[in-house]
């Protein structure tokens, strides 16, 4: 708050008193005037002002060489471990059915639930596999929330190469879908990191980010196109949005899917974490090449840059699933600044979820396939 009766200047007034005078002060007495000092004060006094700027100068180098410095990202030969794709896609999933942790207006449901005709919400080809939200109507609607999915991998990784080959992203007003990697059990301790993440009518592209326990920042030097929104990845800093960075237009909402979607990269191991997206026009001869082998180093600069510089990734990222949700209002996308503010939807987040069933046909993943490398 500012206040219109002190802006800084002295105001006689306010102290029952006039203002101090600015006379020429006396000369300083002999004990603070080198002139008066002896042979050996003045070596002294030498001797401490030299050791003072040597430690400035070592304490400037170290930091300015801290802050410089950037992990060696050398060559990794990657093999395939995992594929997650076809018409058994969700059978390497579990579906997750507790209280939305994001304070959202929904309910996940189960894959019973989810694979009845009325509501279809799961499925999956040899071509494509679909996770959406209802767009029925229904009692529970105005009750407890829209239908909606989370599923999460039931191998957990330490590490490695995860492409993430996706045809079409949920958006519209009240959405908010992620696909990102965590041990949920123990979090922020084993970290978080979102791969894809939007809200709402997702008109600025993916966010890229990283949420964790005390201790990792990526404040020192980073290549990466995307821009950068916070340098501490902890997960109540700064409004609890972590370190993000910000992507391009095309990587979320009606623009990904109008470019027929692309792929998602994203390299963990100790070095750093770093993402890419690639349109599918532009999409790497490694990736669509089913019989090379993916390699980043190949690939130029990446959409988002956590380097390990400030933040030992090994003991803040551990044992994390891949995790895809659809997750309606809550923390981020109800924010009123945000679902009317920056989005400009209509009336309040809940009464849209309610009573807007057909306003979530674009409310749905289509999943080509995931693919895990692991580091030979």
């Amino acid at each position: 708050m500012h206040s219109s009766q002190h802006n800084g200047a002295f105001h006689p007034d306010d102290y029952g008193m006039a203002p101090p005078s600015y006379e020429k002060a006396t000369q300083p007495t002999s004990n603070l005037n080198p002139k008066g000092w002896t042979k050996k004060k003045k070596i002294l006094v030498g001797a401490a002002l030299a050791i003072v700027i040597l430690i400035a100068i070592i304490v400037g180098a170290v930091v300015g060489t801290r802050d410089n410095a950037y992990p060696d990202y050398s060559q990794v030969t990657y093999r395939l471990a995992d594929t997650y794709s076809g018409a058994n896609f969700f059978d390497d999933f579990d579906f997750y059915n507790k209280a939305d942790p994001t304070g959202g207006f929904l309910h996940y449901v189960l894959e019973d639930a989810a694979t009845q005709p009325a509501h279809n919400l799961t499925y999956a080809t040899e071509n494509s596999a679909i996770v959406r939200v209802d767009t029925s109507s229904g009692e529970y609607d105005t009750e407890t929330g829209r239908w909606s999915i989370r599923i999460s991998s039931k191998k957990q990784y330490n590490s490695g190469l995860f492409l993430f080959d996706v045809m079409h992203v949920p958006y519209g007003c009240a959405t908010w879908p992620a696909i990102w990697l965590s041990d949920a059990d123990n979090w922020p301790n084993h970290g978080e990191i979102d791969v894809m993440e939007s809200v709402n009518r997702a008109t600025t592209g993916t966010q890229m980010t990283l949420h964790t326990s005390e201790g990792c920042k990526v404040n020192g030097k980073r290549k990466e196109s995307g821009k950068s929104l916070a340098n501490n990845c902890l997960f109540s800093a700064n409004d609890n949005q972590g370190c993000g960075v910000k992507g391009p237009k095309n990587s979320a909402g009606e623009a990904f899917n109008s470019i027929g979607g692309g792929v998602y990269a994203t390299e963990w191991r100790d070095e750093g974490i770093r993402m890419w997206f690639f349109e599918r026009s532009e999409l790497p001869d490694d990736i669509t090449n089913s019989s090379a082998t993916p390699d980043p180093s190949t690939w130029g600069e990446a959409v988002a840059d956590f380097p390990s510089t400030h933040c030992d990734i090994g003991s803040h990222f551990k044992n994390a699933s891949i995790i895809v949700n659809i997750a309606l209002c809550g923390d981020w996308a109800g924010q009123d600044a945000i679902y009317n503010g920056q989005a400009h939807c209509p009336g309040t987040c809940h009464n849209y979820v309610a009573n807007n069933a057909t306003a979530f046909d674009d409310a749905y993943f289509e999943i080509k396939s995931f693919k895990v490398y692991s580091a030979e």
